[in-house]
């Protein structure tokens, strides 16, 4: 499932053939560098750069032996260099080229979540245009409150993951970083200005100081960047599953074709992907969990980050763009019934003009605890069922005696509630 909807360059990005690609990019580069500042022959560089290959079987097949990956690359490697391979890894720690790696890694995922972000806020903006002035009753405490327009909500939408690209976008600045400063980050064996070139070549900062690693505070703070994305797409999941029940039906997922609902009852329209990006942002959370007990280590470096790491970066990566590849199908093929968001605001009788019509009554003077009072009697006996709000409230003296019965209608009526659309529309640039 996940294959179908999430980017393959998502899932390439963390594919073996890709990591041991910019593994070997790494070494190579190092290589380069050392030779331009006379450190080793430029012929040997060169023929690293020629020659150098590697083979995943045969990689796989040594690391059965040396229980350990980069060594397992590094003589994979080395049988096709020849002599020259002696100079490959001068001066290096596993750790420089695995988190130099992750951070190659992780700039390009963030680049490829922040497009499928961009489709989502453009799915939004659809829909907000198309109903822009769509009325529908916003809720407070699932409760009818005053009324919203649907273009409104999904504005709301446009704008929350306006701020999950920003978050993206910073959060991006701070995790391309990289290392080639050896066993305790001291470089004591590799000149600084190798780490300084190897680093610009693939887009990414030097620490300015590390230990074996890169700190793993940077890495956490890009898990919880995904987890507050999640966590978004979580919140609007779990609004269009609330606006799908049965009782209110105001938006419903797209159902297609030849579809089925349940394998019991054929009647059925479930809000499946809404309820499948609610689970999916859990296991993202749990990552961001992982993540920052990642942070603290032992001394110079343990590995007890490693195992972890080596799941929750790919896989987090990678769900979180087909969770926004799912969220943009869902947004766009919402089906919006007006009809029934205008019969759901009808339920409640003109409640909604409640502060209105207090607003009003303070407004002629009236003391405002008066007011309160004399508009909650008109509004209790509307919500026991006898009678509308607008009848209600001009059967009490305390109101009829300081609004006219124009004013009241005005009082109760929705363009009030759609008097800034237009600024909040411009405001956004939608």
């Amino acid at each position: 499932m996940i294959d179908r909807y999430s980017r393959p360059e998502m899932r390439a990005l963390w594919s073996d053939q890709r990591k041991y690609e910019i593994w070997l990019e790494i070494e190579t580069l190092a290589c380069e560098a050392m030779a331009r500042l006379g450190q080793i022959p430029v012929a040997d560089a060169e023929a690293i750069r020629e020659k150098a290959k590697f083979s995943l079987p045969e990689i796989l097949e040594i690391e059965k032996r040396t229980n350990h990956d980069v060594i397992a690359f590094l003589e994979n490697v080395a049988a096709s260099v020849g002599p020259a391979a002696r100079w490959m890894h001068q001066g290096l720690t596993s750790s420089d080229v695995l988190d130099t790696t992750l951070a190659v890694q992780m700039s390009e995922a963030t680049d490829l979540l922040i497009k499928g972000v961009d489709e989502v806020r453009a799915a939004a903006a659809e829909q907000a245009r198309a109903h822009k002035l769509t009325p529908m009753m916003g809720r407070s405490h699932g409760i009818h409150a005053e009324p919203i327009t649907f273009g409104l909500k999904m504005a709301l939408m446009y704008d929350e993951f306006g701020r999950v690209r920003e978050r993206l976008v910073e959060m991006r600045k701070r995790i391309a970083v990289g290392k080639l400063s050896g066993a305790v980050g001291t470089r004591a064996h590799l000149d600084p200005r190798v780490e300084e070139e190897v680093c610009a070549k693939l887009g990414l900062k030097p620490a300015t100081l590390s230990t074996q690693i890169v700190q793993r505070d940077r890495h956490a703070e890009f898990m919880t960047v995904l987890a507050l994305a999640a966590s978004s797409l979580d919140r609007w999941a779990t609004e269009f599953r609330h606006l799908q029940r049965t009782e209110v039906l105001e938006v419903e997922e797209f159902f297609a074709k030849g579809q089925k609902g349940s394998s019991a009852m054929p009647h059925k329209r479930n809000p499946i992907t809404g309820e499948r990006l609610s689970g999916l942002a859990r296991v993202i959370r749990g990552y961001a969990v992982t993540a920052m007990e990642n942070v603290a280590l032992w001394h110079e470096r343990d590995i007890s980050h490693s195992s972890a790491e080596r799941i929750i970066f790919p896989d987090g990566c990678t769900l979180l763009d087909y969770m926004l590849a799912i969220a943009t199908k869902l947004v766009r093929g919402l089906q919006v019934y007006p009809e029934n968001m205008r019969a759901n605001m009808d339920k409640s009788r003109g409640l909604f003009a409640s502060q209105a019509v207090l607003l009003k009554l303070t407004e002629k003077g009236l003391e405002r605890q008066n007011a309160y009072e004399a508009v909650q009697r008109a509004a209790l006996k509307t919500w026991a069922g006898d009678g509308e709000f607008l009848a209600n409230l001009s059967a009490e003296p305390e109101i009829s005696s300081v609004l006219s019965a124009a004013e009241l209608q005005d009082a109760c009526g929705l363009d009030r509630h759609f008097r800034h659309v237009d600024k909040v529309f411009k405001d956004l640039g939608i």
